[in-house]
């Protein structure tokens, strides 16, 4: 049985009266091709109405939904081949973060992202996407492997932040996570981000500096999540919903205050509904960017890309 959200229900509820006059038809031989169109388009009006209402907490809810694609999906609908990359070559080869040289549609580039995994056994491998210092560094070292071949890095970014134990701190999280944001910043070679799922902190930041960063709609991107903002506001996770509108996480209010490049729209209900289509999408869009940006002086990308993030939150009285 499919996953699905409480502000989904109205939905589920006609999907359910679909399957049962499917039934009784099945069973009575009788002709209810009618009544089922009468739902079908009831269950249309139902995804208008909710889908493009959707509150702030909502599309977080959206962005976590277990049939969402990930990285290695995006990777398998979008790459004509993948050769994955292991370590960091100081520690060990975090899970959380994967990556390696691929060919999309004949333009060899480096992907990079975050994997949370399936299922329980996943996630626990992957450790639910939340990367440790050596996950940065083994990021950091494809970067400039890419750069050292003139590839473009292709990132895809779905963490609910950098993994934040005391073993993480001690091999240096925050040194791994600022040295990517230095060295992102003056790579070589075209970078294009993309928020898959959840952009959460430097967790989201520490691969996320791109020429073109883009969120897709049912996304979000912020310096903390709805729930640790509640906890620390409030004292309590019961205000995640007020804390994910005030915020401001969702992919139509980053693009507002320019902090992202575009908004990539998803399947009507989520990326979930349709992968193939979604991967096709941000395929055309990194075709498209890397036509342009490949034009581009490395001196010109490279200062571009210092001044688009410099000039955030900069505000003129």
């Amino acid at each position: 049985m499919s996953t699905s959200f409480d502000f989904e229900k109205p939905i589920a509820d006609l999907q359910q009266q679909i399957d049962k006059v499917k039934q009784v038809a099945d069973k009575t031989k009788v002709d209810m091709s009618a009544t089922l169109a009468e739902l079908n388009g009831k269950v249309e009006e139902a995804k208008q109405q909710v889908y493009n209402n959707l509150t702030g907490w909502q599309r977080v809810q959206i962005s976590r939904h277990p049939d969402r694609p990930q990285t290695f999906d995006y990777v398998s609908m979008m790459c004509d081949d993948f050769l994955e990359l292991h370590g960091d070559r100081t520690v060990k080869d975090d899970k959380a973060i994967v990556g390696g040289f691929a060919t999309i549609a004949g333009q060899s580039v480096m992907i990079i992202g975050h994997q949370k995994g399936k299922n329980t056994k996943e996630r626990q491998y992957r450790n639910f996407g939340m990367a440790n210092p050596e996950g940065y560094r083994k990021a950091l070292r494809l970067m400039k492997l890419a750069e050292k071949f003139n590839k473009p890095v292709i990132t895809l970014i779905d963490t609910m932040g950098a993994y934040p134990g005391l073993e993480a701190e001690e091999r240096g999280q925050g040194e791994a996570i600022a040295r990517n944001l230095l060295e992102m910043s003056v790579l070589k070679v075209p970078i294009l981000s993309f928020i898959i799922g959840e952009g959460a902190s430097g967790g989201a930041l520490g691969i996320g500096v791109g020429d073109k960063v883009y969120m897709l709609e049912n996304s979000w991107y912020s310096v903390i999540s709805p729930e640790s903002c509640s906890s620390i506001l409030w004292r309590s996770w019961d205000y995640k919903e007020q804390a994910a509108e005030k915020l401001k996480l969702t992919s139509g209010d980053m693009f507002a205050n320019k902090l992202i490049d575009g908004v990539i729209p998803e399947p009507l209900g989520g990326a979930h509904q349709d992968p193939k289509y979604m991967a096709d999408v941000v395929k055309e869009q990194i075709l498209k960017d890397l036509k342009t940006l490949s034009k581009k002086k490395i001196d010109d990308l490279v200062n571009a890309r210092i001044e688009k993030f410099c000039s955030m939150g900069v505000v003129e009285e």
